[in-house]
């Protein structure tokens, strides 16, 4: 009896919770409004020990078509970075306007197998930052010969999503505001055949790029507040 209360609870809490995503979502946002930032402007072309490679010497391959990117984002910021060990990180940042329904961000251990890489492994990791910890995600992929580790994450807002459970919960919240919840994509990745190396490479990379940004844009990209006036 105890067991069917509770699942009498938990779907009248699930009705509940999809009830309320359909009365706080607001309207199709104007095509023709201004974006909120843009991620050429914001992110540096050189910052710590790392500089822009020209884009013919860079590296990226997005496992993704151009046609899906275009549904799903309306930025994309592709690019090559080296340090002075001629060691090459890519970093891949997509942001979507409107992140409900289908424009949700694709994720790369969807995208990666899509294209013809093989998933390894896919492990949620928290990447330390003197900022506080991004709830990250790695993933192991290679094509060929071509081994690539990938370091991703996923904001709505400006606060990191981990499940989609949390992802309807901030939806629903920013909805009842009259807001249309807007997302961005940030994925750093390394032709590496040592997986240890290219993840403490990425997490190097990730904290020089962080610590180059105003606190404002710091926190849209990784939810990460500590050191700003609150």
């Amino acid at each position: 009896m105890t067991s069917l209360r509770h699942s009498i609870v938990l779907a009248s809490m699930m009705a509940l919770v999809a009830v309320l995503g359909v009365l706080a979502r607001p309207p199709a946002k104007d095509p023709s409004s201004a974006p909120r930032f843009l991620l050429e402007e914001i992110v540096p072309k050189q910052f710590g020990d790392w500089r822009e490679l020209p884009e013919q010497n860079a590296q990226i391959v997005n496992p993704q078509t151009k046609a899906l990117l275009d549904k799903l984002y309306s930025q994309i910021l592709t690019r090559t970075y080296v340090n002075s060990r001629d060691y090459r990180i890519m970093l891949s940042m997509a942001y979507g306007d409107d992140q409900r329904g289908d424009l949700q961000a694709h994720k790369p251990e969807i995208c990666y197998p899509a294209q013809g890489f093989t998933l390894h492994s896919n492990e949620p990791a928290p990447l330390a930052t003197p900022f506080g910890a991004i709830e990250t995600r790695r993933l192991s992929t290679s094509q060929g010969p071509r081994h690539e580790p990938v370091t991703y994450w996923f904001t709505v807002g400006d606060t990191v999503v981990k499940n989609k459970i949390q992802l309807r919960m901030i939806e629903i919240r920013l909805g009842l505001t009259g807001e249309v919840p807007d997302g961005v994509l940030v994925r750093v990745s390394s032709i590496d055949n040592t997986t240890g190396r290219a993840f403490a490479m990425q997490d190097a990379f990730v904290t020089d790029l962080l610590a180059s940004l105003p606190a404002v844009d710091r926190i849209r990209l990784s939810g990460l507040r500590a050191g700003t006036t609150p």
